[in-house]
């Protein structure tokens, strides 16, 4: 299969490429686009077909639930039982926006789109060629990342076309996501609700909201055992090829316990990476150095994680050493995709 990949400009949708990447929706193909988040793979997510075109183009386990992406908040009642009144605050706060709420489904989504199980994941982007492409795939797409399963996230279009070239039928590529990192997903089922993945709209925007919010013990553990309610909670994801592993305590002290390690990798004759925040980054000896931005920055680190990840690829490093980083506000998002990149190996020093 031949990768159709068509450039434009965020702000000005090539409309013509657009209603082609729709038509491909429509016959059950398979399209990637640009989100505010990252890059997502969309299907049509009433297609049980199209959906296990995802899977399959992926590589990605059958028992992850794919979101549901629309584009008028007047198509959630197509998709949903019921929409609870908590539901329609969040839905009246922050959508069109980086936000996916889980609902029980309707008849209409098959299991085949939720990875078997009852509830249905849904979120309206806010970004002008995914509302157009949306709504000219006839409303209802399916899009996890863009990536091979467990890769990281693609916050550019080439990140998309070295995953999935020959695997999609077209790319609609409009340069770099703005937030660059995946969507916070609540699960609107249980009473409170509960944040089954941070994201940039942080657990302190949702309570402004809703006065109290749970967090689900896997946003920072391990899920063994039974199937993930949600996107990236059960499965080792976002990792590089390299050794990853978080360094988490006081400065001073992460950077002796980093360099230390670094000193051990290399005598293994090992290549290096480190990831660090602005303050400390010129402190280590590694052979590939990370600038994440500074410690307080969360937004900055959040938009530089995923193409740190990949960049660590591409210069063939073995192993590669983080700092740990704020779990307050956007801070949270960070630490969560760096755990599941690490494979939640983390050393406290």
């Amino acid at each position: 299969m031949e990768t159709k990949w068509i450039k434009m400009l965020e702000e000005e949708p090539d409309l013509e490429a657009i209603k082609e990447a729709g038509r491909i929706i429509k016959n059950g193909g398979l399209v990637a686009f640009p989100t505010e988040t990252v890059y997502g793979l969309g299907g049509d997510g009433l297609n049980k077909e199209a959906s296990r075109k995802i899977y399959a183009a992926k590589g990605r386990p059958s028992d992850n639930p794919l979101i549901i992406h629309i584009a008028d908040l007047a198509d959630l009642e197509k998709l949903v039982k019921e929409i609870p009144p908590k539901a329609k605050k969040l839905a009246d706060a922050f959508w069109p926006g980086p936000l996916t709420m889980i609902f029980e489904k309707s008849e209409q989504v098959p299991f085949e789109t939720t990875g078997g199980l009852a509830t249905v994941a849904v979120r309206y982007p806010n970004h002008p060629v995914a509302l157009v492409f949306i709504k000219e795939s006839g409303g209802f797409v399916a899009a996890p990342s863009a990536n091979t399963s467990g890769r990281p996230s693609p916050t550019l279009g080439t990140h998309v076309y070295e995953d999935l070239k020959g695997r999609i039928e077209m790319l609609l590529d409009s340069g770099e996501v703005g937030i660059g990192i995946e969507s916070t997903i609540v699960d609107m089922t249980v009473e409170p609700p509960m944040i089954l993945r941070p994201g940039f709209i942080t657990e302190e925007m949702l309570k402004e909201v809703l006065g109290h919010i749970d967090v689900d013990k896997t946003t920072k553990e391990r899920l063994e055992g039974v199937a993930p309610k949600a996107p990236g909670m059960k499965y080792r994801h976002y990792a590089p090829k390299g050794e990853l592993t978080i360094i988490s305590g006081k400065s001073e002290h992460v950077r002796e316990a980093i360099n230390k390690l670094l000193i051990e990798a290399k005598e293994k004759g090992l290549r290096t990476g480190v990831i660090g925040t602005e303050e400390n980054i010129e402190a280590y000896e590694a052979h590939v150095k990370m600038n994440a931005g500074k410690k307080q920055d969360e937004l900055t680190v959040a938009r530089r994680l995923y193409s740190m990840l990949r960049e660590f690829d591409e210069e063939k490093v073995d192993v590669i050493y983080s700092e740990a980083f704020s779990e307050n506000g956007m801070g949270q998002a960070v630490m969560n995709r760096l755990l599941k990149a690490a494979g939640h190996k983390v050393i406290q020093v």
